[in-house]
């Protein structure tokens, strides 16, 4: 562990004579991205118990209530699937990606409260130059779905003028597009590995972009479900918190 030793020194004067009284004090200095990992360890019992209670309900949902033989299921299938046929059938759209990873860190910016002096986008990459960084800024093109917030933004926005139900289906149906856009582009690029990832250390990146990515799909798929509810989640969150707790506690007999 790094450290640094700061040396300050006081004058005083005794008896007429002037003596020196040196004082070293030891300041122990954790770097910001070694804070993170152990950060990123405490995130891995969410993890668990997110994913734990996303795949609970949603499979009850699917299974039980059939959730799968719904409109919103078949349709936001369709846009992931034509997505899919999309990605690797067709020349892929890496100036629409590079542009709205660049729109991210420049949002989530403007959210932090910072300002951007450059915005450069092109086929071969892009950048943004801003007056202040951090992780949500760095990390949220891999868990901000601009397109498909952008989706859901102009559904609402129509929606306040005219009726716009009668088309929900469609809604969900680019929704499943874009998401998948997201998902695939956010894969393709931290495979190939990013320097946001790094400038914060790649395990707590990856968990703080799980954690997120996992959460805004529970909330799409809880607004598309009617079986599933926030309460109903949110008990499942309990519940997996509950067994998580046991599991600690069995273990910790069990050395004791």
């Amino acid at each position: 562990m790094e450290f640094t030793v700061k040396k300050r020194r006081r004058h005083r004067l005794k008896t007429g004579l002037q003596a020196r009284d040196e004082r070293t004090e030891t300041e122990w200095v954790v770097p910001v991205r070694w804070l993170k990992q152990i950060i990123a360890v405490f995130l891995i019992p969410p993890a668990w118990i997110f994913t734990r209670a996303f795949f609970s309900s949603f499979s009850t949902a699917t299974v039980q209530h059939r959730f799968w033989a719904s409109e919103e299921f078949w349709f936001f299938s369709l846009g992931t699937l034509l997505y899919a046929i999309a990605f690797f059938g067709l020349p892929r759209p890496m100036w629409l990606y590079v542009f709205g990873h660049e729109l991210t860190h420049a949002i989530w910016t403007w959210l932090m409260g910072g300002r951007v002096r450059q915005f450069r986008v092109s086929r071969a990459g892009g950048y943004v130059v801003t007056d202040t960084n951090n992780f949500w800024i760095s990390l949220a093109p891999y868990f901000f779905p601009i397109y498909s917030i952008l989706a859901l933004l102009l559904y609402g926005g129509i929606g306040v003028f005219v009726d716009v139900e009668p088309y929900r289906r469609w809604l969900f149906g680019v929704v499943g597009f874009t998401w998948s856009f997201h998902v695939t582009f956010a894969i393709w690029m931290l495979w190939q590995g990013q320097t946001d990832l790094i400038e914060h250390g790649t395990f707590f990146s990856m968990m703080v972009i799980y954690l997120i990515n996992f959460l805004a799909l529970s909330v799409m798929l809880i607004v598309a479900c009617r079986d599933v509810t926030f309460s109903y989640f949110g008990n499942e969150l309990l519940q997996g918190a509950m067994e998580f707790s046991d599991e600690l506690l069995h273990l910790a007999h069990l050395k004791l």
